[in-house]
């Protein structure tokens, strides 16, 4: 018998750039500290539902027939995230790595003026970071890009990021957290300069992607390692959400239920509802309206 789809109780992340209070998304994370991110799909996080009940999504790689190709993460910055790069995944081998990091960002929640940094403006290359890194230019060499509301975001390997305060961002990426932070603010953290220069790169294809419009959901993106797909549903409605690859559904507003032959598990705002494979689709229905996205690995 199939794994039946299971819910994830988010892991909190705690950062120095990040925020006590967490509501209307999390009433309590468990901690008085400063909380950066949440994961939804990270291996420490705990499943809630279902035949695994109370066992680490790291422990349940072999049931689903290996580890989970994709970390979803909710970001809540209060002040700026430091300068940084990930490798690709060749470059992340080198080091020593399993896998690089891309990586997208959907935009929840903006005030006024909310930005963040993606890539270099031009002429900068590995000796001018270096440079402002040492004297505490690097913020004038970056490409700021103001963000709202229903922004997609594609960060791609090798592309020098900064995120600002004042966004919710919902994060899609590679399962991998290998992170070169070049550049702090000032702040007591440990730099990765060697290998930060050794891996960025002076052009990528980071950026703003268009949302298409598809057959009852919205495609926000497509790249090699994940697609992020939007459903809205209204009063009493359903949808059949098919699965193209190994995946989860995350809740952003209402709560749905995901429907299997024989099983059925809640979803809730903040947290992930994993599809193991074998399930071509599952039913989505809403009693209230609801909107959520489906994170899928395309298979190769």
């Amino acid at each position: 018998m199939d794994l039946a789809p299971f819910r994830l109780k988010p892991w909190f992340s705690e950062r120095v750039w990040g925020k006590r209070d967490l509501r209307p998304w999390y009433a309590d994370t468990g901690t008085k500290e400063l909380v950066g991110e949440a994961w939804l799909t990270g291996p420490e996080c705990v499943v809630e539902t279902g035949e695994l009940e109370g066992r680490s999504f790291a422990s349940v790689a072999q049931e689903l027939g290996g580890e989970f190709p994709l970390l979803v993460k909710l970001l809540f910055p209060n002040e700026k995230l430091s300068v940084q790069v990930h490798p690709d995944d060749a470059q992340a081998k080198t080091f020593g790595e399993v896998r690089g990091k891309t990586e997208c960002w959907y935009v929840l929640e903006a005030e006024p003026g909310a930005a963040v940094a993606l890539g270099l403006k031009d002429g900068a290359g590995k000796e001018q970071v270096a440079a402002a890194i040492a004297n505490g230019t690097m913020e004038s060499l970056m490409e700021w890009v103001p963000v709202e509301v229903g922004d997609m975001l594609f960060v791609d390997a090798g592309t020098v990021h900064a995120i600002g305060p004042g966004v919710v961002l919902l994060e899609t990426q590679q399962t991998s957290d290998v992170t070169y932070r070049l550049y702090d603010y000032g702040r007591p953290r440990e730099l990765h300069l060697e290998k930060g220069l050794a891996v960025m790169k002076a052009k990528t294809q980071a950026g703003k992607v268009k949302p298409k419009e598809m057959n009852g959901f919205t495609r926000l993106i497509e790249q090699k390692y994940f697609a992020v797909d939007r459903f809205e549903l209204g009063k009493m409605d359903e949808a059949r959400v098919s699965m193209e690859g190994q995946g989860c559904l995350v809740g952003l507003k209402g709560t749905v239920s995901v429907i299997t032959p024989g099983d059925e598990v809640e979803l809730v705002p903040g947290q992930a509802v994993v599809i193991p494979k074998g399930f071509a689709e599952v039913v989505v229905e809403a009693e209230r309206g609801a909107s959520f996205v489906r994170c899928f690995a395309p298979a190769p």
